[in-house]
């Protein structure tokens, strides 16, 4: 039996060392620099599940491209209230990372974000009538009015050489640019803002260290069981705040601490694969994030881009991601990790979103059953020209699609990203995905609010976030002259722009 280590007790305990956990530790650091800080993490080093770059989408998520953030309504017109909601949230996160470059906590602009422009492409009639009234309706909002529209050939050439060389004429197709796009690297951010944050005495960061279980005790902190998977000790932290940021890890440690506002959740994992460019002249060809419209049935995660990106300091260009199946709710995990997650009272619901949701049942056993080929003929209708020698299929990240309980249908999927709370603040968790990393600076803030408001309500609290994000207590989705302020400062600093050249 492996031995005890020395328990300890601590003010906050955070599960997982990706960018959403390394977002919430900088953020406490300056707003309660008071607090004791614990982060564990399963793996060797951090930000290598959902945050490392080649397990996410790097699209710096403004709604700029993602069609799937602007639904389209029985009348024909749009809805853009998420993606203006997103769009903001972006905003907050660039301000954020702003203010770490000003005070030298991040390094320079160029080592984690990299400006990429955003399109959308789409062919067919219905789907062309789709992103023209998009593009009218987003344009008309002060936070998209640089977003140009064209079904011009030859321009659309000019955008995306690749995706334009060889198609055929006659079928109609439009695109939409927003030249303010960027590709972000989440692991680069993460690694180095748990770098800042190791100088402090009461920060502690243990790589290796596994988190078993939660349970609370009579004095209302959180008994946190940790195992050392290098040296097989145990211990206990005892810890006044839980934050499990965990990725798909997240949902079995909800279960297990037993807060009711956990009840009925379940998960639906979903895997990724990329086709990987080898080839560096057909890399070179291409500079834009090209976004598709996603298949009936496939989850948001799976909608088809064409991305220009830069990993560790090299431009890539993959394409996908292919969905597919696995009972792993981590790339790193187990098989055992869904079944594990089953309990009475998330069956039902569970059971009930597999039903409602048999187009993506059959959707995934497709994408599972793919041959090598059907892959290439799904990426020539991105590059028509592809060839099979210059592209390699690797692994992508892991998702998984959050499960609740409804009403109506008993169940249902819940897509994007979900902060669920214990009723006393004492614990919190992030589930799901997308746009969970581009959107982690106001999540958190939120978190703090939901979770330490006396501190936070405080004038030095209000004080410290006003000087982090310029926008704080404001609407940049109502105020078009503070959003203009406010991009004109993280463009300088953060090496963007608003228009084409």
């Amino acid at each position: 039996m492996a031995s005890t280590l020395a328990d300890s007790e601590v003010d906050v305990v955070l599960v997982g060392a990706g960018i959403v956990s390394a977002t919430l530790a900088t953020l406490l650091n300056e707003l309660l620099p008071g607090l004791s800080i614990q982060v564990f993490e399963q793996l060797e080093d951090v930000a290598l599940e959902s945050s490392q770059a080649m397990n996410n989408a790097g699209t710096g998520h403004a709604a700029n491209c993602e069609l799937n953030y602007t639904p389209e309504k029985a009348d024909g017109s749009v809805d853009i209230a998420k993606a203006l909601a997103i769009n903001e949230a972006f905003e907050v996160s660039l301000q954020f990372w702003a203010h770490l470059v000003e005070k030298g906590s991040l390094p320079a602009p160029t080592a984690f974000i990299t400006p990429v422009p955003h399109l959308s492409f789409v062919w067919g009639e219905q789907n062309v009538r789709f992103l023209r009234a998009r593009q009218t309706q987003l344009s008309a909002h002060p936070m998209f009015q640089d977003m140009r529209l064209s079904g011009d050939t030859a321009e659309l050439a000019e955008w995306m050489p690749l995706v334009m060389n060889g198609r055929e004429s006659g079928t109609p197709q439009v695109a939409t640019r927003v030249e303010r796009g960027t590709d972000l690297n989440f692991g680069v951010l993460a690694r180095e803002m748990f770098s800042g944050l190791k100088a402090r005495a009461d920060f502690s960061l243990y790589l290796r260290h596994e988190v078993q279980d939660l349970t609370k005790d009579s004095q209302g902190r959180w008994r946190v069981l940790v195992k050392d998977l290098t040296g097989g000790g145990i211990r206990e932290v005892r810890a006044k705040f839980v934050f499990i940021g965990a990725g798909g890890g997240a949902l079995p440690l909800v279960l297990k601490s037993g807060i009711p506002e956990g009840h009925g959740y379940g998960g639906f994992p979903v895997s990724g694969q990329w086709l990987v460019c080898s080839n560096p002249e057909v890399i070179t060809q291409h500079q834009a994030k090209v976004y598709g419209k996603a298949s009936v049935g496939a989850p948001p995660m799976s909608v088809p881009h064409l991305d220009t990106r830069m990993i560790e300091g090299t431009r890539a260009l993959l394409f996908g991601p292919f969905a597919g199946f696995t009972t792993k709710y981590l790339k790193h995990g187990s098989f055992l990790d869904m079944p594990k997650a089953l309990r009475l009272h998330n069956l039902w619901p569970m059971a009930a979103a597999g039903w409602h949701n048999l187009d993506l049942t059959r959707y995934l056993i497709g994408e599972v059953l793919q041959s090598p080929e059907k892959r290439m003929e799904a990426l020539r209708e991105f590059i028509p020209e592809a060839r099979t020698e210059d592209w390699n299929l690797e692994i992508a990240g892991q998702r998984v699609q959050i499960i609740k309980q409804d009403p109506k249908l008993g169940g249902k999927l819940e897509f994007g990203t979900e902060l669920v709370t214990a009723a006393d603040g004492s614990l919190a968790a992030l589930m799901g995905a997308s746009p969970g990393a581009s959107t982690a600076a106001a999540t958190m803030i939120y978190l703090i609010h939901r979770c330490f408001p006396d501190q936070i309500k405080a004038e030095a609290g209000q004080e410290t976030l006003q000087r982090m994000i310029p926008s704080y207590g404001h609407s940049l989705v109502k105020e078009p002259g503070l959003l203009r302020s406010v991009r004109e400062r993280v463009n300088r600093v953060l090496g963007l722009s608003d228009r084409d050249a």
